[in-house]
């Protein structure tokens, strides 16, 4: 990381960048959220030698100038909005605006450029590929949850009703089914020897390894304690003097965490390196979901050091 004092908060809308600047000045504060305000952005900030860029995850409104920033050799972190928000609420920041949030962004920049576990907030470079994938993850993630929704509607439909929802739960499927397909050719096609080199693990299957690949690309880059964090399986102190609060998992992301979980319920089952671990939990008195969630951590790490040394899943190397 650069050793400048220079750092930068960005407010993405669908229209319009709200920049912030600490430690320099830049001449204009607001951007269009295209491919020229991008380029503008990039030119203006590359002169003050940025030590981090900072903003937050806007449901895929930012990833293009995210990845026009990192092209150009700048640190970008995209946090998570919540994130953001407590850090302005801790800093007694009530009020919102554009202007505002781009503030509270940049002075979050500061924050995060002096922290030692820096890398773990820096947005890796996804390339044309990657994206696509992303994309065929997220759109698998849309359907899911369409079918879900008309699958709760099914159970309480009239009669006159229940043949449209049928048939739409049947389309919801095909497409499903189709989508399914492209992300499985898109892997083999794109990523080969990373897919080859996840699914060498029991409970790894194509979704969770095209998942992995497609929304955690800090995978491997990463220390063990980093990757759980990222994820969202670390457990969470609670203590305060003598009071010594149960553990938790929170935060992180999501969707890996609920893809994650399901390879886990396979591993603890075929995996025998898993299945040992998750029985001598159990064995020890440890609640199943407590176990479940310790595996689920096991695996993740497992996969981390996997990458990160090029090596496929050995027995005798990951049952240690």
């Amino acid at each position: 990381m650069s050793g400048s004092s220079v750092v930068v908060g960005v407010d993405v809308a669908k229209a319009h960048l709200d920049v912030v600047v600490l430690g320099a000045k830049l001449g204009a504060e607001r951007f269009d959220n295209d491919a020229e305000g991008h380029t503008a952005l990039v030119a203006a900030l590359q002169l003050l030698g940025v030590a981090l860029v900072v903003m937050e995850a806007t449901g895929g409104y930012e990833a293009a100038l995210a990845c026009a920033l990192q092209a150009a050799g700048l640190a970008v972190a995209v946090v998570n909005p919540k994130h953001a928000r407590d850090f302005a609420k801790s800093m007694g920041r009530l009020a919102k605006t554009d202007r505002i949030d781009a503030r509270t962004l940049a002075e979050l920049a500061g924050v995060l450029a002096r922290r030692d576990d820096l890398a773990r907030f820096i947005r890796p470079l996804a390339d044309v590929q990657q994206q696509q994938l992303a994309a065929l993850v997220t759109r698998r993630r849309q359907l899911l949850t369409m079918l879900g929704s008309e699958r709760q509607r099914l159970q309480l439909a009239v009669p006159m009703v229940r043949p449209s929802i049928e048939a739409m739960i049947q389309a919801i499927r095909a497409q499903l089914d189709d989508l399914e397909a492209q992300m499985i050719a898109h892997v083999r096609e794109h990523f080969a020897d990373l897919d080859a080199l996840l699914q060498s693990t029991r409970g790894i299957g194509p979704i969770a390894s095209a998942t992995l690949i497609a929304q955690l690309p800090e995978l491997g880059r990463l220390n063990r304690r980093e990757i759980a964090a990222l994820v969202g399986v670390a457990p969470i102190a609670n203590e305060s003097g003598t009071s010594r609060g149960r553990r938790r998992v929170q935060g992180g992301r999501f969707e890996i965490r609920r893809v994650l979980y399901m390879a886990t319920l396979t591993a603890a089952r075929r995996n025998p390196v898993i299945k040992a671990f998750y029985q001598r939990l159990i064995a020890t008195g440890k609640l199943p979901k407590v176990a479940l969630v310790a595996c689920m951590r096991k695996l993740l790490t497992t996969l981390n050091a996997m990458v990160r040394n090029n090596k496929p899943w050995d027995n005798s190397i990951h049952g240690a």
